[in-house]
């Protein structure tokens, strides 16, 4: 008596198996799911980095307009700086104390780091950490 062969056993891995158009159409969703959640990462990066950069402009405007206040101040009081920026408001160089784009107050150094017979206007930055790296000048 011969024996019958048996035949062999169907085995499939998940991407071999045909799913037919439901099974094309959830990977199809998968994709367009993956890729929009990249674009969304994208664009919330880019957002960030772009109101980061427009903070830092308004600093910079902040910091031009106290360094010309100062520099009226130092004028009228033979060469003389402030001994805060709040001074500028009292004799009404301003109209109120200079802050930067994150709300914290301006940095007046007088003599300054740079021009020992001059003053600096500075903000701390974002983090607020006097002298830190993301100081703006």
């Amino acid at each position: 008596m011969a024996r019958r062969r048996r035949p062999a056993p169907k085995v499939f891995f998940p991407w071999e198996r045909r799913r037919g158009v439901l099974g094309a159409l959830g990977r199809a969703r998968l994709r367009l799911g993956v890729g929009v959640a990249v674009l969304l990462a994208l664009a919330l990066a880019l957002r960030s980095r772009e109101e980061h950069a427009a903070s830092v402009r308004a600093t910079r405007a902040q910091i031009t307009n106290a360094t010309r206040q100062v520099s009226s101040y130092r004028a009228d009081h033979g060469g003389k700086c402030p001994e805060l920026l709040a001074d500028l408001v009292k004799q009404g160089y301003a109209r109120d104390v200079p802050i930067d784009a994150w709300g914290k107050p301006l940095r007046l150094t007088c003599p300054g780091r740079r021009d020992p017979l001059g003053f600096d206007v500075s903000s701390d930055g974002p983090d607020g950490t006097p002298g830190g790296l993301d100081r703006v000048e």
